[in-house]
Parts: C-alpha cells; structure tokens; sequence
C-alpha cells in the first residue's frame, strides 16, 4: 500500500475550492443534492473514493472536496495485473491535480478461479476483490467513515453491470447515480471543474480485452497492455487489444482508421503486438468502433 500527496494546481483549486461553478439549473440541482447527501452520509471521519482516473471517480473525488472539504477525502485506487501501467500513472496525475491523497491498494483477483474463468460476472469478482481490501487494510488505518464509486445514472439502468452487486454487498455509496447524474451530465459537470479528464474516453480494465470463458492471466494482461501502450505511443487514442488466443484484434474508432496505412504506424513493426514473456499473437487483425465493456467505474 503506497500513499501519495499531490499540490494541486492554481485553476483546479479554484474551480473546486473558489469558484460558482456555471451550471445548467438542473445540474446545479443535482449537485447541491449530492453534496448534501454526502454530508448526511459522512457527519464525521473520511470518504474513501474507489478511483480510477477516469471522468466518473475523478468527478465524484471533485465534488467530495467540495462537500467535505480536501482533508475528508481519500482517493483509493485498486492496482492488480488489469489495471494498465499508463492507467496507474494517470490517476495519480488527477488526484494530485485535485490536491485529494492517494492510496494504492494491491487486489489479488486473480486468485479467485472464478475471476479467472472470465464469465459475465467477472466484473463482481473484481468489485469484491476491491471493496474487500478496502474494508480490512483501509476504513480503520484511514478512518473511513464511508466508501463510495463511481456508478452514474446510465450505469445504473444497465443490466450488465455485476459490480454493483458487489457494491451493494459492501454498502458502498453511489453518489452520482443517486443524484441522477448521466454520462452527459458527468462530463459537463467536470468541464466546469476544470478536470482534465472531462472528455477522456472511457478505459475499462485490461481484462475486458479477453472474450467470456477465455482464462484470464497475467501474461495476457501484461501482452494487452504492452501492445496498446505502444500503439498509443504511435498516436493512436481511444483503442483496444482485444485478445484471442494467438490472434491479436485491433479496435479504433473509424475515424482512425486511415491512421493504420499511413506513416507513422504503416512504416513501423507490428512487434509490440507479437510478443510478451511466454505469450504471443500469430497475426493481428485491424476493426472499427470499441465496444462498449461492463468492467467501468
């Protein structure tokens, strides 16, 4: 368990700590809502909030200061083989631009046989993992009051979403989804925070790479990671790796699909994509628009 502090940045604590946030009425609503549910739900103590990094957590992480104050918060990321390198090192980025601690707790889900055997619910197996961790090495050493996640309103109509079972199981609070917050209104929200993940697309853990009933190990995830970084790194963004045995299929959006034939990631080799530790792919195979993953935050 490691635990880091970040400054935050002059317009972020501003447009957290200082500014009227400019609103849509409703929105207002809804966020005057939740931060008085939160005060009713943590009188005293802290709130931890699973993070990831992504729109959602960093959102709700945002609003928690405003309703708690800085030192109330505790931003609480899981780390285990399906959280991506690149993944990682930016949650720290954005809690430190928010000015919350983070503590990274290691998970262990792939443990769990029946997380490995990658059925639909392999998503409640990770939540599990997660809040059970949290629950023994975090809530006593940290003075958790409370816990709470990331689900919005959209995700919460979702019948995909075996997670929240888990959350359920633990009690953990829902803010945004309570507060009838969507996708949509989550985005606009921390543009008015000034959060530099307001349109970042969403980034579903590496396990969602691997088909149902496909066993999901540690070389695999290490192999999708490597690649994806790479591509990244060619220019490519919102993209996946999905992982099929020994066949490796490239998703990007079909706006970046000119960015496969030409320069720089038509001239370079594909070898990122080939091989990691034990595992390789025979051959990849380029598609168009990810799909949508139930394994989100």
């Amino acid at each position: 368990m490691t635990l880091t502090a970040g400054e935050p940045t002059r317009s972020t604590r501003l447009a957290i700590e200082l500014a009227s946030l400019e609103l849509a009425p409703a929105d207002r609503e809804a966020v005057d809502g939740l931060a008085a549910a939160l005060g009713r739900a943590v009188p005293d103590g802290r709130l931890g909030v699973a993070f990831s990094g992504g729109v959602d957590s960093a959102t709700l992480l945002a609003l928690a200061v405003r309703a708690l104050g800085r030192d109330r918060v505790l931003a609480v990321l899981g780390v285990s083989p399906s959280l991506a390198a690149d993944e990682r090192t930016a949650a720290h980025d954005v809690a430190a631009g928010i000015g919350v601690p983070l503590v990274e707790v290691l998970t262990h889900e792939g443990d769990n046989p029946e997380y490995r055997r990658n059925g639909p619910d392999r998503c409640f197996f990770c939540k599990q993992e997660l809040f059970l961790r949290i629950d023994a090495e975090l809530v006593a050493a940290h003075g958790l009051t409370a816990v709470a996640y990331g689900e919005n309103a959209d995700d919460a109509r979702r019948p995909d979403r075996p997670g929240s079972r888990a959350a359920t199981d633990h009690a953990v609070l829902r803010p945004l989804a309570d507060a009838g917050l969507d996708k949509a209104a989550v985005r606009r929200i921390a543009r008015a925070l000034d959060l530099p993940v307001a349109d970042k697309p969403a980034a579903p853990c590496l396990a969602s790479r691997i088909p149902h009933f496909h066993e999901v190990t540690p070389e695999k995830l290490a192999q999708v990671d490597a690649a994806e970084a790479a591509l990244r790194r060619l220019g490519l963004g919102d993209l996946r790796v999905r992982h099929h045995d020994d066949v490796a299929r490239l998703e990007v959006p079909p706006d970046q699909l000119v960015d496969l034939v030409t320069p720089p990631c038509a001239t370079t080799s594909w070898a990122p994509c080939g091989r990691q530790g034990s595992a390789s792919w025979r051959s990849t195979s380029p598609a168009s628009s990810p799909a949508p993953s139930p394994c989100r935050w």
